[in-house]
């Protein structure tokens, strides 16, 4: 996973590629800060040191606005960057990723919007859930493979409950959790599945 970074606010006269980032990251602060029905053009055209007939000479209106910022973000441009070896480096990366509280928060705006704005969590799944779904079942289908869960293991459904397992962490624990402890919370999870941490195998994983 990117984690979802800060853009400085524009000083003097930007030049437009300058303008552009800076409306997108303001628009993405705003959007983690206060969410999508709290953001209007105003703000983040003010936050991004432009004018209003700016942002709107690149966007017809705030959900396109909002969309592109999170395309801008998440966009992965490294085919490599999400091809984990085994289930281990995918919970390191998962657990990382999740342990950034601007993360955290972005993730539960998107999904407190689902409603209202359901196109934000669309864009975020097109440029981001994509090829992290596939790689999540390529780790999981390896790890079968490799005698880390059993051979008869769902991928699928496996895949279903991990992310339950994710909004689950988000709404329920801290933001201040560090990656080893909420790695924990899914390492615990998958050991009822089976799962068997290095030095073990998926037989003598299971629980009683």
């Amino acid at each position: 996973m990117t984690d979802v970074a800060r853009t400085p606010r524009l000083r003097g006269r930007p030049r437009s590629q300058e303008v552009d980032a800076a409306v997108l990251a303001a628009a993405l602060d705003l959007l983690i800060e206060r969410g999508a029905s709290e953001t209007s053009i105003e703000q983040v055209a003010q936050r991004a040191g432009v004018t209003r007939a700016t942002v709107y000479r690149r966007f017809t209106d705030k959900t396109a606005l909002l969309i592109q910022a999170i395309e801008s973000v998440h966009q992965n441009h490294d085919p490599d960057t999400l091809e984990w070896p085994d289930l281990e480096h995918m919970l390191d990366n998962w657990a990382t990723y999740l342990s950034n509280p601007r993360n955290r928060r972005m993730l539960r705006r998107l999904y407190g919007a689902v409603d209202d704005y359901p196109e934000l969590l669309q864009a975020y799944r097109n440029a981001h859930g994509g090829r992290r779904a596939e790689a999540t079942r390529d780790a999981l289908r390896r790890s079968c493979d490799q005698g880390r869960l059993p051979r008869v293991t769902d991928v699928r459904v496996l895949q279903e409950m991990l992310n339950g397992a994710v909004l689950h962490h988000l709404g329920a624990y801290p933001d201040t959790l560090g990656a080893p402890m909420i790695k924990d919370f899914f390492v615990a999870i998958l050991r009822q599945t089976g799962y068997a941490p290095p030095g073990s195998t998926a037989e003598t994983a299971r629980p009683a």
